[in-house]
């Protein structure tokens, strides 16, 4: 396994992560312990060890899958990130929390939930910039950061093309940014990752398979069940990219 810092922080990450939306049972399937176990210790066995995950993926599901692990394991091991800003109702229903009293919930939810007494990056989720540009908000987060719960500030930005948030990553105290990137939606390279290597902010590419459309598991006309998020993609679109 390779290793990089992120950005300008003091981790040092593996080059692959272990995503775990999939624990909240929104791609088709539901997880217990043991599979989040089984595929924690196969990321440890082969060297990967940063877990990104949200607070949205179920109700904090994902989290405590990824605690219950921790418990039983050096936690020192792992870098965790986690995110906020949505309560999760359904499957593919949840609610925007924004507000400082919101997110400060959610923060001391999450580090139950991943039973931790830190978050190592913990990331503002896919919100719009009106969210975004709220003072309160940050300064907030930074006296969390200095509190020892959270060791560093994130953005997961909701658009490929967001340079707004991306351009002020600094000025929030932001060290990292997280994007979808990948083989077929490489949009980050024409602003964003340009902005990141300026700042010098860490990158965490997402949906790196493309939803798995990359995978060479599916071919053109694939359908995906009611309970996987693929099925909500727009279906030419979906084809367009398996082709």
């Amino acid at each position: 396994m390779k290793y990089r810092r992120l950005g300008k922080t003091d981790l040092r990450v593996s080059v692959v992560g272990v995503g775990t939306w999939q624990f909240g049972g929104e791609w088709g399937r539901n997880y217990d312990q043991n599979e989040a176990n089984s595929i924690l210790d196969k990321a440890g066995e082969v060297g990967i060890n940063l877990i990104d995950t949200a607070e949205c993926y179920g109700d904090h599901t994902s989290e405590r899958f990824i605690g219950q692990y921790l418990a039983d394991h050096r936690r020192e091991d792992w870098i965790v990130a986690t995110k906020f800003g949505h309560h999760f109702n359904r499957n593919f229903d949840r609610d925007d929390k924004w507000s400082v009293g919101d997110v400060l919930k959610q923060l001391e939810e999450s580090l139950r939930s991943l039973q931790t007494d830190y978050i190592d990056l913990y990331q503002f989720h896919s919100g719009p910039d009106d969210k975004f540009d709220n003072d309160e908000l940050w300064t907030t987060l930074d006296k969390q950061v200095q509190a020892g719960k959270i060791r560093h500030l994130g953005i997961s930005i909701g658009s490929n093309k967001n340079i707004h948030q991306t351009s002020r990553a600094t000025g929030v105290g932001s060290s990292a940014i997280q994007v979808v990137y990948n083989r077929l939606d490489r949009a980050p390279e024409e602003e964003v990752f340009p902005s990141c290597i300026q700042q010098d902010l860490g990158v965490l590419a997402r949906v790196p398979l493309a939803s798995g459309y990359l995978s060479g598991k599916y071919k053109p006309g694939a359908s995906f069940a009611d309970n996987d998020v693929r099925n909500r993609h727009d279906v030419e679109n979906r084809e367009r990219l398996l082709r």
